[in-house]
């Protein structure tokens, strides 16, 4: 553990790492990482992988495509899969709505387009066309391995000279008349003058030690992994705006999911068979032949939830020294790469690729929430 540091960040997920790299690469020196666990342990282990910018807030698709340009660089490196997203519409509401997002989205120069329930049933043969009214198909978009991307990420941030320190729990952050002077961890005291936090479900606590009000809540999220199976249709990453049931390929069966709208706040990361009955319910409506498909695997992780369920990206406006992105609320892993790039320019006092100033945490106290439709 240093004794110094140009800037700590807190948080050794995907977010961190990327934010590392991009102020490392930079010319950054002095930036060290500290991590309650071991790298990628937290949520950065736990995600469905999923990469897209199919969302209908224009800061979500500019975050979304700009990670995508990074995940095509690195390619077959981190197991990316372009099948593209195919969001599923059940009620004249959810068409409208997606047609709206849709325009905007090839307005800036994304690849999506409406479909009708034939083609995405094409598309996606588990599904039954009879449920559906339209759906929206963004071939660009896919899914990675989370655990690839992490390690990229540290391996380069290591080789431009980012310290990272596993098992270093943030206990404390000193400072006085709003300036930071230094972070104590569990392994020792780091003297500093910045911080990032990039703690995931945890940022709540790391921003109240610095006087920083985080509103992010941990809600648990469970998938399971069916069989392989030979012969199984390649589809898409496939959700169900009206359930938040989702499904797509993976390790030869299928990943499966739903978002438990009954799952009570906290930090529980134990599996268990619990949300099994409401995708089978989904399921027996847009997919009948999912329904009770044994699974030989599954884990539980953690969302990083706030109020509108969007990022916190930003500097404090109390305390200018102490910056944050955190509160993906389960668009961390396929926002890191461009979330690293704002995070950086930021810091460095430059103009970022895009105005990230909607996702600034002062927007709850202002009633300006991020209105996001594409939320599972």
């Amino acid at each position: 553990m240093p004794a110094d540091a140009e800037v700590v960040v807190v948080g050794g997920g995907v977010v961190g790492l990327s934010v590392a790299f991009h102020l490392a690469e930079a010319g950054v020196r002095g930036v060290v990482v500290v991590e309650r666990d071991l790298v990628g342990r937290g949520s950065s282990a736990k995600p469905v992988g999923g990469v897209r910018a199919t969302f209908s807030d224009p800061g979500n698709i500019l975050l979304g495509q700009r990670s995508l340009e990074a995940f095509e660089r690195f390619g077959d490196a981190i197991g990316l899969r372009q099948v593209g997203y195919l969001f599923l519409c059940r009620s004249p509401e959810e068409v409208d709505a997606v047609e709206r997002s849709t325009r905007l989205q090839c307005g800036l120069g994304g690849s999506g387009r409406m479909v009708s329930a034939a083609e995405a049933a094409r598309l996606n043969p588990w599904l039954d066309p009879r449920a559906l009214l339209a759906g929206s198909f963004s071939p660009r978009d896919g899914h990675a391995e989370p655990a690839l991307v992490v390690a990229a990420y540290r391996a380069a941030a290591e080789r431009l000279g980012v310290v990272v320190c596993e098992s270093a729990e943030v206990v404390g952050i000193d400072g006085s008349s709003g300036a930071i002077e230094a972070v104590r961890t569990s392994r020792g005291v780091v003297r500093t003058g910045r911080v990032v936090c990039a703690a995931g479900a945890w940022s709540k606590r790391v921003g109240e030690m610095a006087g920083v009000s985080l509103p992010v809540e941990p809600v648990r999220r469970q998938i399971g992994i069916t069989a392989p199976e030979s012969g199984l249709p390649t589809v898409p990453f496939t959700l169900d705006l009206s359930t938040t049931l989702y499904f797509h390929n993976c390790d030869g069966g299928l990943l499966l999911g739903i978002s438990d709208a009954a799952q009570e706040p906290g930090f529980g990361r134990e599996y268990s068979d619990e949300w099994r009955p409401a995708f089978d319910e989904a399921a027996a409506v847009v997919a009948p032949s999912l329904v009770g498909r044994e699974l030989v695997s599954g884990w539980a992780g953690l969302y990083e939830n706030t109020p509108d369920h969007n990022a916190l990206i930003g500097v404090s406006r109390e305390v200018p020294g102490f910056s944050y992105a955190t509160g993906f609320s389960g668009h961390g892993f396929l926002q890191a790469p461009a979330v690293g790039e704002v995070v950086r320019d930021l810091y460095l006092g430059r103009e970022p690729f895009m105005d990230p100033s909607a996702f600034h945490a002062d927007r709850f106290a202002a009633a300006a929430p991020v209105h996001e439709r594409h939320i599972i």
